[in-house]
Formats: C-alpha cells, sequence, structure tokens
C-alpha cells in the first residue's frame, strides 16, 4: 500500500540541533525517489506522489523546519555546525521557493509535466545501481510499475495550461518507459523470479496507462510563455549560494566568450598551419577536420563500442593522476560507464553523471551516461573523450561527489551544490591540458575543449533570458540572429553560433535549460569562482606549484557540497586566505 504520509517529527518537544537534522534528513526523504538515489532503503516500492497537495504539504513542512532552524540558540555551534545551520537555511528556502513561485498564474508544478522522469528515474536506478539481490529488486520495482495508473490520475489533476516544450519533452520520454519494462521483464526471466508473472501483467496495465495518459496530455491546453517576473530569477539565482547579480552573470559571460574566441582564433591559426589546411579554414572547418581525422573507430560496427574507448580513457586517467600525486583518490570508489537509457535521452545531450548515493555504505558508485546516435558519434573523438572523462570520472564529478558522499555532515551529503561542482570540472578540463596529459596534442584538444566548453558562456545568456525574458541577455557580443519571438528559436541560434554544435545537440541542451532554472549558468558562474579561490589562495599564502594544487584540491574535495562563498568560509577557517 503506498503511503504518503510524513516520517518526521512535525514539533520537536525539547528542540536541539541534532534532533533538527535527524528531521531534516528525514523530510528531504519524503521523496521515494530520493531515497532511490540516496541509497536509503526505504520507499523503495513507491512512486513520488504529484499531486499539489503533496507539494503544498512538503512546503508546510519546510516552512517548520525553517521556523525551528531560526529560534535555535546558535552561540553554542562550532565552525563546522554554524556551517550546516546556515546551509540547511538555504536549502529549505529554495524548496520552499521552488514549490511556491508562479509564473502564467500557475507554479512551476501545475506547468510541468514529469512522468518520465518520477517513474523512469527511480525504476532504472534500482535496476542498475542497487546492491540489494535480484528479487528484492524485482519485488520493489514490480510495486512501482503497479501504482503508476494511480500516479498518471494524480499528475493529470496537477497540470493545468502545461508549458508547449515540456510536453513535447514528456512525449517523449514516456515513449520509451514500455521499452525499459521489456528489459525489466528479460532480467527477471534471467534471474529466474518467481515473480515474473506479476511483473507482466503490471508492465501490460501500466503501458495502457501511460498510452492513456500521453493521448490526454497531448490535449491539453499548453502556453509558450515560460518566463518568471525577475525577482523570482534573483531568487533563484541567490537560492543557489551564488553572490553575483543578473548583471554581473551577464557581463561574465560576455567577457568569457570574448576571451575564448580570442584563444579558438589563436589554435585555429596554429593548427591550420600545422595540418597543412587553406588558410582561409574557418572554426567549424576546422572542428570537422579533427572530428573526422581523430573520430573513433567502430571496431564491433557498434555505437556502443564508443563506451570501450571511454573505459580505456579511465584507465589511463587514473594512471596519470597516481604516477603525479596531483589529486587523493579515495579507495572506496568506482565509476559505471553506460548508454543513456532512451528515457532520459530528451534531457541528456551528450553525457551525465548519477553521483555515488550519498548514504549507501560501502564502495561510492557513480554511473556516467553517454548519449548515443548516429548524428552524436562524431563528438566523441580521441580529442574529445579524454576531456568528458576528466569532466565527468576522475578528477571531476566522479571524485569530487565520491568525497561529499563519505562526509560525516548529514547536511552536506544531502547538498546539491551545482556551481560547486561545475566549477570544479570546468576548472580541471583546463587544469589537465596544463599539467601535459595529451601530450602532442595539447593544441587540438585545447582547441576543442574551448569550443565546447564556450557553451557555458551561452549557457548563462540563455539561462537568464529563459528566466526573464530579456532578450538583451542574450547579446553577449556573438553575431547570430536573435530577432525571432521563439524563445527557443533565438537561444538556439545563439547556442548554435557559439559552440556548432549538431541540430539534435542544440535542441537537447534547450530542453533541460528551460526546466534546470539556475543551473546552466553555474557552469561559468561556477569556474571563475574557483579559478578566483585559487588565485586568492595563492596568493594570501606561502603555497606554491604542486603544493598549492594539492592543498587546494585536498581541501575542495574533503570539505563536502556547499556553494562557493560558504567554501571561502573554509579556506579561511583554515588559514589560507586573509
Amino acid at each position: 500500500m503506498t503511503s504518503y504520509a510524513p516520517i518526521y517529527r512535525e514539533v520537536a518537544v525539547s528542540d536541539s540541533f541534532e534532533s533538527f537534522v535527524q528531521d531534516y534528513h528525514e523530510h528531504l526523504l519524503e521523496d521515494p525517489n530520493s531515497c532511490v538515489s540516496l541509497g536509503v532503503d526505504q520507499r523503495l516500492d513507491e512512486l513520488p506522489d504529484p499531486s499539489a497537495s503533496a507539494f503544498e504539504a512538503r512546503a508546510r513542512r519546510a516552512r517548520a523546519l525553517l521556523a525551528r532552524l531560526d529560534t535555535m540558540d546558535r552561540s553554542s555551534l562550532d565552525f563546522d555546525t554554524a556551517l550546516d545551520a546556515d546551509l540547511a537555511r538555504l536549502t529549505l528556502q529554495a524548496r520552499i521557493h521552488e514549490a511556491t513561485y508562479i509564473f502564467n498564474g500557475q507554479t512551476r508544478q501545475a506547468q510541468l509535466p514529469s512522468a518520465g522522469d518520477d517513474l523512469g528515474d527511480g525504476i532504472f536506478l534500482q535496476f542498475v545501481n542497487d546492491p540489494r539481490e535480484p528479487a528484492d529488486r524485482l519485488g520493489t520495482i514490480t510495486s512501482r510499475i503497479e501504482a503508476i495508473p494511480g500516479y498518471l490520475d494524480r499528475l493529470l489533476d496537477r497540470l493545468d495550461t502545461p508549458l508547449a516544450r515540456w510536453v513535447s519533452m514528456e512525449l517523449d520520454k514516456v515513449s520509451e518507459l514500455p521499452a525499459l519494462f521489456d528489459t525489466l521483464q528479460g532480467w527477471a526471466v534471467e534471474a529466474r523470479w518467481d515473480g515474473r508473472t506479476r511483473l507482466e501483467a503490471a508492465g501490460a496495465i501500466a503501458r495502457d496507462a501511460l498510452q492513456a495518459y500521453a493521448a490526454r496530455l497531448a490535449m491539453l491546453p499548453t502556453t509558450r510563455q515560460l518566463h518568471l517576473e525577475e525577482d523570482d530569477a534573483r531568487r533563484i539565482v541567490e537560492l543557489k549560494g551564488i553572490d553575483r547579480s543578473l548583471e554581473q552573470l551577464h557581463a561574465m559571460a560576455r567577457e568569457f566568450l570574448a576571451e575564448t574566441g580570442e584563444v579558438v582564433e589563436s589554435l585555429r591559426s596554429q593548427l591550420v598551419a600545422k595540418y597543412s589546411l587553406p588558410a582561409g579554414a574557418s572554426a567549424d572547418d576546422l572542428t570537422r577536420f579533427l572530428a573526422e581525422r581523430y573520430k573513433v573507430p567502430l571496431v564491433n560496427g557498434r555505437l556502443e563500442d564508443i563506451l570501450d574507448r571511454y573505459e580505456e580513457e579511465r584507465r589511463r586517467i587514473d594512471t596519470f593522476i597516481e604516477q603525479r600525486s596531483l589529486f587523493p583518490v579515495p579507495a572506496e570508489q568506482d565509476l559505471r560507464i553506460i548508454r543513456t537509457p532512451g528515457f532520459m535521452t530528451p534531457s541528456i545531450p551528450a553525457g551525465a553523471m548519477m553521483p555515488p548515493p550519498a548514504f549507501r555504505p560501502g564502495v561510492r558508485r557513480s554511473l556516467v551516461y553517454l548519449t548515443l546516435s548516429d548524428e552524436l558519434a562524431a563528438e566523441h573523438t580521441e580529442l574529445s573523450i579524454p576531456g568528458m572523462m576528466i569532466h565527468e570520472g576522475i578528477p571531476g564529478h566522479h571524485l569530487q561527489l565520491a568525497f561529499a558522499a563519505m562526509h560525516p555532515s548529514i547536511i552536506r551529503r544531502h547538498y546539491d551544490g551545482m556551481h560547486h561542482a561545475e566549477g570544479w570540472t570546468t576548472m580541471l578540463e583546463d587544469y589537465m591540458l596544463d599539467m601535459g596529459y595529451m601530450g602532442d596534442l595539447t593544441d587540438e584538444a585545447r582547441f576543442g575543449a574551448k569550443r565546447d566548453i564556450s557553451r557555458i558562456g551561452a549557457r548563462v545568456a540563455i539561462d537568464l533570458f529563459f528566466m526573464t525574458g530579456e532578450k538583451d541577455f542574450l547579446d553577449v557580443g556573438v553575431p547570430c540572429d536573435l530577432t525571432s519571438d521563439d524563445p527557443f528559436e533565438a537561444a538556439g541560434n545563439l547556442l548554435a553560433a557559439v559552440t556548432g554544435f549538431v541540430p539534435g545537440r542544440v535542441q537537447a541542451e534547450l530542453n533541460w535549460y528551460s526546466q534546470e532554472r539556475g543551473y546552466p549558468l553555474s557552469y561559468l558562474a561556477g569556474n571563475r569562482m574557483v579559478w578566483d579561490l585559487k588565485r586568492d589562495v595563492g596568493r594570501a599564502s606561502a603555497l606554491a606549484g604542486a603544493e598549492l594544487d594539492r592543498r587546494f584540491h585536498h581541501l575542495y574535495l574533503v570539505s563536502g557540497n556547499m556553494p562557493l562563498s560558504f567554501l571561502r568560509r573554509v579556506f579561511e577557517h583554515e588559514g589560507l586566505l586573509g
């Protein structure tokens, strides 16, 4: 029986920070998909409650927790506990705001069909990244599939004039879910699970329910207006912990794209001469030439051969880092590289990383998803694969989030510090080239990396535009057609002009920019803030060179997840900043 009752105390009789943390922890586990992703063995057989009343109830409970936190005596809290208290406050405020802000006269939830994510994510993670026995996993998965019809009815009741783009994304995602059910049924046969008949019956009913849901969803009136009130846009950025104004972020993007463009042009000139290409060959011409010259051969004639090449690169990077002691690497960590499942591809343009479940004991294991298609195959080359693996694996997201999952603080293990994580990884893309990882192909790799990382400047512009509707934010000094009244066409023209991405990649990028407000701009904001932090540490301390690198990397990793403005406080506390 599915239950949506809260599992923590509404009121603590004798409050303390310890009791608050426990209730805060349980509040953030009210979503069954959070239990799966965080590695907590509860509610694994349930689906999230998609009803509007459930969102309202969670917001009320978040307000109650925030009120408790604000009335506590902080005078006895040590540095780390006070930092955690501030981090909890920021998280609760962000959750309340996300659940309650209004655009188009409706909440975000009323305009966002979410079955593809709500149904697929928790089921898929139990399938691929859950240490329980197959029978236990198949049992909880089947219970979830049985609950799909009721979930879909509640979701449709919640929706009111959804955003047209989000409806299109949703229809693409849910159309792929039956293929996931087929895979699960094959697994049940292979595992000789005695509940196969039950799973098959649940899958058949769920298929019919999804088909009916898609038909009803496609008939709903929709809107194309995705912009927010400016105050809400500013609040979203503030609640990400990014201490920069919208105007400062826009200026940052313009400056970054100008600087990056100069580097790209310099490298283009050098590489055109190196390969004896026509002097007038453009950056696009050079990109196509290098993609063809350094394409990954499909040894077995299948796209999955690209995954094997990523595994090989992973081993090379590990050896390079170990030989130079560039980063601390814990023994209890692992990484799986898999092809992006169909239901996730509309919102994963090229690749993504699913972090280690923060509350699961034992080996900290991440999943790296790679989106493969004939159109995108040219983007996975001998020059791009190292950068992708550095970004997503070690020393990138996987290493940083494996350390974060080991942190003793419950509050930090819950925190999703996007600009902290993306700033770290985008900094590493340059750092590892500076360390000589690509050897004689450094210029080629840097040319491709600089063209690709230009996307993070475009992301700031598009994120700000999608949030506010102010087209001036798209003006970042890049010649392109911004005249269209369709925000996705205008934004797509900018992204294509900056990056040269194929049309499919452009559209997939815009999909998630439109849903993850404040996340796209986190890449560049984090990148600039990480480099600023490292520069300031170098100026304030006696450390330099490899010694500075190792100390900076170690403290960054072991401090856990938090906004970079909070991390500055950690470096100050450790005596590394004045």
